[in-house]
This record gives structure tokens, C-alpha cells and sequence, in this order.
């Protein structure tokens, strides 16, 4: 198949990236491997510069875009659109995100299209009252016109269903990361094993670092909070965030690939503090490489976990911190539950199972009539 895909930030990740990039890197190269013609769409900020045009057998295009949320993304999904009408870069065109005026387009020409959904997007904060409704109008034009809808949380499935009256496929990320040699990131850091709690993600509110920081500031303790990550358009809200004056606390800005693993395997824990989640890639990563985990209690969160992770209140700090000294107090315990959450969530969570299925998808959207 001819397959194109985007709606992600960039393959590899770049500044920036998040759950949308996870996936795409994961999942666009086992396409190729399959030996589809797979291309993937880079977004190009300003101040970047172009990367590699082929990365695991996938085709890499950029296309330069403005710094500013939703808007960037507009740009880019703009530009895309176009290049894959003209250059009929792609039959099949895979589409991260609610970006449902340009799947319908696409429809038009003749493109037949998946959409892959991760979750409520109008429900977050980050977005102002317009923009949710906009995000709010735009799902109903993705279920209207669209016909092929993953969505990878069956919990936002369950609500789209109810909200739309529709049938939609469940269709997960992964666990598993394959396996390599730890890098020396953490020495970089100055860090040593086990001498750390990780957050890995964007800085803003959905995410919960307002209440990590504060609460990790009352622990009475020697190891030190590593918060990787950030925004790459820093609003106020991610500039308070970093006026802790908590010496433990470490902001070393963006890491990727095998770095980010590194810092993932040798964690004393790692805290996953948000008030909205889809199905979080980065804690099925986590209990992949068999991490102690701590988590809110948001239901999304623990449809996965289960009862392998210490769970807190969402959005309480005085719960989390308490949770935050359970795990220093009965390590034990809690590397006893990482490796059940190991042993459970490699079963569940394959992504070559999740390749699988979405091939199938693919097939179906080939055989279905226009």
C-alpha cells in the first residue's frame, strides 16, 4: 500500500514531541518494514533545521509552520493536504488527531482516509472557550464524514459512541521498546540510579505538574524530581512551573529516543501526576521496561495500571505527596508491583499486534465503495 500519515510533530522526535510522535515512531516504520511506501509528514518551526529525509524505510517530508498552538498545526495540516492531492503522494492516508476538514477533503479526491483519535480534545484546558468549541465541531464533522475512526482509550470511545450515536474500532498503543544498551544520559545529568523520580511529557495543565512540583518540594528527601520535557512556545504557565527554587529539582529540557529510555529504566520511579489522559503511551512504556510507577487515579490511568501502580487523588496535592513517600518507604512493594505490570502489559499491549490491526483497517477502507 501507499500509505501517508500525519498529524504528529516530527519522526524522529524533536522539540516539542509527545504521544502523537510516539506512536508515529513506532508505528510508521514497522509499516515499511512490512513493505509498504509509507511517508510521514514533519512539522518545521523556525530556527529548525531539516532532518532526514528517510528514517526506518519511512519517507520524510517537512513543511515549515508558525510557533503558535493549533494554529501551527493548521498550517501544517494545510500544506500537507495539498502536497498529498498534487503529488498523489498516497491511496491511503493515516491521520492523527481530529483533523476532519482535511480528511473530508482528501475524501473528496479520492483518498481513502483513517482517522486515529486519542481522546476529548475540547475537554482540555489548554484550549480557550472558542477553541473548544471549535475542537468540539470539528469531532462531529470527523464522525459525520468519516467512516473509518480508531480510537486508541475505550473509555473516550464508550463517550464517542454515546455522544454520536456510532459504531467506532478500539485500537491501542503499545509497551514494548525494544531493547538497547543504556546510554550515559544519566551521568550527564549528574544523576545516579535510582536516585531519581521522572516526569516525561509537555508542560501544561492537562499534564499535572502543578501539583507534582509542590508536592515533591514537601518530601523530606535526598533524591531529586527530573521533569524532561517542556513546550517549544514556553507559555506563563510552564515559566511559573520553573520558578521552583528546589534545588532537586531538574529541568534538563528536551530528550529523545534511547536517552528518554535510559532515564525511564534507571528511575527510582516515575510520576505521571494528569488530570487528562487518553491512553497514555509513556505509561504503557513505562510498565513495559517494568519502572515503579505512580499515577492519578483518573480512570483512563487505571484501565491500565490496574493494581500495579500507586495510585493518588487527581489533583490533590497532599494525596500525591503522600504517595510520593509511600513509594520511598516500601520499595519492595513497589518493584514487586512493576514487575506485574510487566508481565501484563507485554501481553495486552504488542505493537505489532496494534500494526496488525490497523492493516486491517487499512483494508477495509480499500474494499469499502466511495
Amino acid at each position: 500500500m501507499r500509505i501517508a500519515s500525519f498529524g504528529f510533530r516530527s519522526i524522529p522526535p524533536s522539540k516539542g514531541s509527545a504521544g502523537a510522535d510516539k506512536f508515529a515512531v513506532e508505528f510508521l516504520p514497522r509499516l515499511a518494514e512490512r513493505g509498504h511506501q509509507v511517508t510521514g509528514y514533519n512539522r518545521m518551526y523556525p530556527g529548525q533545521e531539516k532532518g532526514t529525509d528517510n528514517y526506518k524505510g519511512v519517507k520524510v517530508v517537512y513543511f515549515k509552520t508558525i510557533p503558535k498552538s493549533g494554529i501551527d498545526s493548521i498550517i501544517h495540516s494545510t500544506k500537507v493536504t495539498w502536497h498529498i492531492i498534487t503529488r498523489n503522494s498516497a491511496d491511503i492516508v493515516h491521520i492523527q488527531g481530529n483533523n476532519a476538514i482535511f480528511a473530508l477533503i482528501l475524501k473528496i479526491f479520492g483518498k481513502k482516509v483513517i482517522l486515529s483519535i486519542d481522546g476529548t480534545e475540547w475537554g482540555r484546558d489548554k484550549w480557550s472557550w472558542f477553541m473548544q468549541k471549535l475542537v468540539l465541531a470539528n469531532a462531529y464533522l470527523a464522525v459525520w464524514s468519516s467512516k473509518f475512526i480508531a480510537i486508541d482509550n475505550i473509555f473516550t470511545k464508550e463517550l464517542f459512541e454515546k455522544k454520536f450515536k456510532k459504531k467506532f474500532d478500539f485500537i491501542s498503543f503499545g509497551a514494548e521498546i525494544k531493547e538497547t544498551k543504556d546510554t550515559d544520559i544519566v551521568e550527564k545529568l549528574g544523576l545516579k540510579k535510582d536516585d531519581y523520580f521522572l516526569f516525561v511529557g509537555r508542560f501544561i495543565p492537562d499534564k499535572g505538574l502543578q501539583y507534582l512540583i509542590p508536592a515533591f518540594e514537601k518530601l523530606n528527601t535526598t533524591k531529586k524530581l527530573v521533569l524532561v520535557g517542556g513546550s517549544p512556545n514556553p507559555t506563563e504557565f510552564e515559566v511559573n512551573l520553573k520558578n521552583t527554587k528546589d534545588p532537586r529539582i531538574i529541568f534538563p529540557g528536551f530528550i529523545y529516543g534511547d536517552d528518554t529510555v535510559t532515564l525511564m529504566k534507571n528511575a527510582y520511579s516515575y510520576v505521571q501526576p494528569s488530570d487528562i489522559e487518553g491512553l497514555s503511551p509513556v505509561i504503557l512504556s513505562v510498565m513495559g521496561l517494568q519502572t515503579p510507577l505512580i499515577c492519578s487515579n483518573i480512570k483512563e490511568n487505571i484501565y491500565l495500571v490496574g493494581k500495579d501502580a500507586y495510585t493518588f487523588e487527581k489533583s490533590n496535592v497532599e494525596s500525591l505527596t503522600a504517595t510520593l513517600e509511600r513509594a520511598l518507604n516500601n520499595r519492595e512493594e513497589h518493584i514487586q508491583l512493576a514487575r506485574q505490570a510487566r508481565e501484563r502489559i507485554l501481553k495486552d499491549y504488542s505493537w505489532e499486534t496494534i500494526t496488525d490491526q490497523y492493516l486491517d483497517l487499512f483494508n477495509k477502507s480499500l474494499t469499502k465503495k466511495k
